[in-house]
């Protein structure tokens, strides 16, 4: 019985999926693979999913698909280069990073255990080798805490960013004044979309990889990928495989998302998850369109918007924010934030309530958890218009 090795470090980790993508050794899981099931012929890595909006699965990749997926990365980012790793190995993000290293030209890991902070990317970035191009996988949040520190008079971190040939940026949401803010300063940032079934990343500035087709459901508009960089499937659970992994007449495999999405063209804009949407007073509220429209108000780092039960409206529309000052609220929040939402997606979409705590919750690399904030927003008062601290 072939079961998946877990490596003890990440040099470990590191030359055993080298071997497995060289077909060389057995499956590898950064994390204790708990079902029980035997990985498939070809299966390279057995990975968990962030769990951020429902139970976790195992993910069975197989080295094909992962050898697809870090080819299909260095043509669009314009061929291997040494990659530096700064999300921790146990998920996709991690992981790629590591199997695109052994396709490249190397790897430069930060040092475990410590904090993402803009002098420690410096850091880095300088032990990194000249004379090849060099990449970097990053999450918003740290991003966003390379150009706090460049705002408030510490520029290496963002200067050590723009001195990289990419930057692949994904794992959640992008506030828009966040990017625009970034590319300003001259870092190149490629947003990315994708998960775990998907071999993370496969939509790159709205432009599927080469090889990777994205289509919307009929009467839905939900997501669905296809191509050679989708999973083999959940390990030990055929039902969800199933459900979620779709054939066509024609034998093409899809991967059915959670997000809805709209195509112009080849060009895909992520517009949240199909069961995020809120029904307030008996309309829809999609929470990402009043994300990025909360997150252009001035004072506002980052907001995560929920629903919370409520007698008079069903579900109260109430926004989480974090503030780019942290310890002060900015007078006239709330009315600022409610203004600007109802101008741009109607009343119904402006928040009953913000709450303001100093950081999301979060699970899994960048990724907030809703469920977490949620629980926040409940526990913050039942006044609307107001603000709580979290």
């Amino acid at each position: 019985m072939t079961r998946a090795v877990v490596p003890a470090d990440l040099d470990a980790l590191a030359r055993a999926v080298g071997a497995a993508l060289d077909d060389a050794g057995p499956p590898v899981a950064p994390v204790p693979v708990v079902s029980s099931a035997e990985p498939g012929d070809g299966v390279a890595l057995v990975l968990r999913t962030s769990g951020s909006t429902g139970a976790a699965r195992e993910v069975a990749i197989s080295a094909a698909a992962l050898r697809a997926s870090g080819a299909a990365t260095h043509t669009r980012l314009g061929g291997p280069g040494h990659w530096l790793l700064t999300l921790p190995a146990t998920h996709v993000a991690g992981v790629q990073v590591v199997a695109r290293a052994h396709a490249g030209h190397g790897l430069t890991a930060a040092p475990a255990g410590e904090p993402f902070t803009a002098a420690g990317f410096a850091a880095l970035v300088r032990r990194s080798p000249r004379g090849v191009r060099r990449y970097v996988s990053l999450v918003p949040t740290q991003l966003h805490r390379l150009v706090a520190a460049a705002d408030a008079g510490e520029p290496g971190g963002l200067e050590a960013l723009c001195a990289l040939d990419a930057v692949l940026l994904g794992g959640a949401a992008t506030p828009s004044p966040l990017l625009r803010r970034a590319r300003e300063a001259g870092a190149a940032v490629v947003t990315t979309y994708g998960m775990t079934e998907t071999c993370g990343g496969c939509v790159y500035d709205g432009v599927p990889l080469p090889g990777v087709r994205v289509r919307l459901a009929p009467g839905t508009g939900v997501v669905e990928v296809a191509g050679p960089v989708l999973a083999d499937g959940y390990l030990g659970d055929a039902a969800a495989t199933a459900a979620a992994f779709v054939v066509d007449p024609d034998g093409t495999r899809w991967f059915r998302t959670s997000d809805l999405g709209r195509l112009d063209g080849r060009r895909l804009a992520v517009l949240g998850r199909a069961d995020d949407v809120l029904v307030t007073g008996g309309l829809n509220v999609a929470p990402a369109a009043v994300e990025e429209v909360i997150a252009a108000v001035e004072g506002v780092g980052e907001a995560c918007v929920v629903g919370v039960p409520d007698d008079e409206w069903g579900t109260a529309v109430v926004a989480v924010v974090t503030l780019t000052a942290p310890g002060t609220t900015p007078d006239g929040l709330v009315a600022a934030v409610r203004r600007r939402v109802a101008d741009r997606l109607g009343r119904a979409s402006a928040p009953r309530r913000v709450v303001v705590v100093e950081d999301l919750p979060r699970r899994g690399p960048g990724k907030v958890d809703r469920a977490a904030v949620t629980r926040l927003a409940s526990g913050a008062g039942p006044l609307p218009g107001t603000t709580g601290r979290g």
